[in-house]
């Protein structure tokens, strides 16, 4: 009889470069149990409906959301996305634009192409978001300003009231993504949420930070009202209509996120982001130390001015690392990234 081979995902050992890690043992075993649920069926798969409510609360807690609205999206590419297609529907144009800087992830991009929105935009300082840049690029059709709350290449901030002001004034819609930095901005002093600006939607992912099971992505709507915009009939199934994107979606990513969040929020997750930013910080002092010009952390998120070669020869030693678009080595410490972890990082750096 032939044997099967068994495959083995890869460890996390030497993971630097992602900004997912090993979920929770809690939501591993939540979504191992909700494997065949599908919340995109809410007439059906009652019992992850109510946990995918569940799961807005807690996340209306961590992003000081009163009453949230929203759902559980398969990541933050597809909540960007959706927070566009809600400002361009509700929009009184046709010829939409959406205004962002220049550091906003790439998923922007992939909305404009598929939503025939046009995006612009603005030049950064320190790779934050330039206040009058963004104010130059808009226009009466703009329909959403976004700001970055952990940019995705330098873990920074943007100044996320000054850029909601700028999207009220325009009668604009204002989107922050936090997708990554959404689970440690609480224990930090940045402006970012629902209660530090009149913001309307909002990307974040239990999937990164809160050590859900992939998929577990984060959609966020200051009230119902904005996602009345995204609602398509369903004749067929026993709710009458939907607002997410994809019709199935992954009841285990929704279970998942439940356990995770009850597990760590909020103790575990301050206890974390501690952690992670002592590491970040003890990584660019060793990093600096050693001649290298740094940037960062705000976040738990280092970069530094490694060259090509010596990126390539880390990868070569089985070390996971990843490039800025202007080449610079960026390291993310998440939860699984351990100070002896980092100690074997800067050994093999030395030896190179």
């Amino acid at each position: 009889m032939q044997q099967v081979q068994r495959d083995e995902p890869q460890d996390f050992e030497r993971v630097l470069s992602s900004m997912c890690t090993p979920p929770h043992p809690q939501a591993r075993e939540a979504a191992e149990r909700f494997l065949a649920t599908n919340p995109g069926d809410p007439g059906t798969y009652r019992t992850v409906t109510a946990l995918e409510r569940k799961a807005v609360e807690t996340l209306g807690q961590i992003a000081s959301l009163p009453d949230p609205e929203g759902y559980i999206t398969g990541g933050g590419t597809e909540a960007n996305i959706q927070a566009v297609r809600l400002a361009r529907n509700r929009a009184d144009t046709d010829t939409p634009n959406v205004v962002a800087p220049r550091s906003a992830h790439f998923s922007f991009r992939k909305a404009a192409e598929l939503l025939d929105v046009e995006l612009r935009t603005a030049p950064t300082t320190d790779h934050r978001a330039e206040v009058d840049g963004i104010a130059e690029l808009i226009d009466p059709d703009t329909v959403c300003v976004v700001g970055v709350a952990g940019s995705t290449e330098y873990g920074v901030v943007d100044p996320i009231p000054e850029l909601a002001e700028l999207a009220d004034d325009a009668g604009a819609l204002c989107h922050v993504d936090a997708a990554w930095g959404g689970f440690y901005l609480p224990f930090t002093d940045h402006e970012w949420d629902f209660s530090d600006a009149p913001i309307d939607t909002l990307t974040i992912d239990p999937h990164k930070v809160g050590q859900a099971a992939i998929p577990a992505g984060g959609l966020l709507a200051r009230d119902r009202t904005l996602l009345d915009e995204l609602a398509i009939d369903t004749p067929y199934l026993e709710s009458a209509s939907q607002i997410t994107l994809t019709g199935t979606r992954s009841g285990a990513g929704v279970a998942s996120a439940v356990a995770a969040m009850d597990a760590l929020w909020p103790r575990g997750y301050a206890e974390e982001y501690e952690r992670a930013m002592e590491n970040a910080e003890w990584l660019a002092d060793s990093l600096d130390a050693h001649g290298h010009e740094i940037v960062g952390p705000e976040l738990p998120l280092v970069v530094a001015d490694l060259s090509v070669p010596m990126t390539d020869e880390l990868r070569d030693r089985g070390w996971r690392v990843s490039k800025t678009g202007s080449g610079e080595l960026r390291i993310v410490c998440m939860p699984h990234v351990t100070r002896s972890m980092l100690r074997s990082f800067l050994a093999d750096l030395e030896w190179y």
